[in-house]
């Protein structure tokens, strides 16, 4: 497996070199449904992250039902993957895709604290698009293996779950991979607004926050633009 992973990042990191090229510095603008999914813009692409049904941790929520030009998701579950609420190309398996103008990279990491046994794997994607790199770890709760760190570099953003809970990482182990990987962009995803609906497991966000004392915190809304090259700082964009 680590070979395997190995070969994929020179061949993943020679096509995103590539279209580095093309896509600079354009920057994109990420839009907020709620719960973990986002719609990013930018590059002349459009990408939708881990469309919902309104069940389980997002009942309550309107659906995203929008059109994207590729959707990734963490897996199949109905509020982390849910097919038929978005138009797009629809991708959940891990491994290796080009989708118009974007080379998009996903690779299995357990969903559980118990390597997998008990929820299976969820996928985590890499990709870049508008002259940044970005990291999606929206549903897993396993930690990050080696291979998984050197595949995933430095992102300039990382989209990362902290509400805790038999399936996301709480804050304490979102916590330990944003110090990992030193993201220049921290957007934290998969958590509850209030009370959690009935039979979710998730909390806030704010141990989070509390657990990443001293990074800034800029609390964006449904809506924030980042521009193709970001300042080195880590900071946390909260949103709505």
């Amino acid at each position: 497996m680590p070979v395997l992973r190995t070969t994929l990042m020179a061949a993943t990191g020679l096509a995103l070199g590539l279209q580095a090229s093309a896509l600079a510095g354009t920057g994109v603008t990420i839009s907020s449904y709620g719960q973990r999914a986002l719609l990013i813009r930018g590059g002349g692409q459009s990408v939708l992250l881990n469309p919902y049904r309104a069940v389980g941790c997002a009942a309550g929520l309107g659906e995203p039902r929008v059109n994207a030009g590729v959707i990734l998701a963490s897996s199949e579950l109905a509020d982390e993957g849910a097919r038929g609420v978005a138009s797009g190309r629809f991708l959940v398996a891990p491994g290796s895709y080009r989708v118009g103008g974007l080379v998009l990279e996903g690779f299995a990491s357990p969903h559980d604290r118990i390597d997998g046994r008990r929820f299976g794997d969820s996928t985590i994607w890499r990709w870049q698009q508008g002259g940044l790199n970005f990291a999606h770890l929206g549903a897993t709760a396993g930690p990050l293996s080696g291979a998984d760190r050197v595949l995933l570099g430095r992102p300039d953003v990382l989209i990362i779950g902290v509400g805790g809970g038999s399936k996301i990482f709480n804050a304490e182990e979102a916590t330990a991979v944003v110090k990992q990987l030193n993201p220049k962009r921290v957007i934290p995803v998969q958590y509850v607004n209030g009370d959690a609906p009935e039979g979710c497991d998730q909390g806030g966000v704010q141990p989070f926050l509390d657990a990443m004392g001293g990074t800034a915190v800029r609390r964006v809304g449904q809506s924030q633009t980042l521009p193709g090259s970001l300042d080195d700082t880590t900071v946390i964009t909260v949103m709505q």
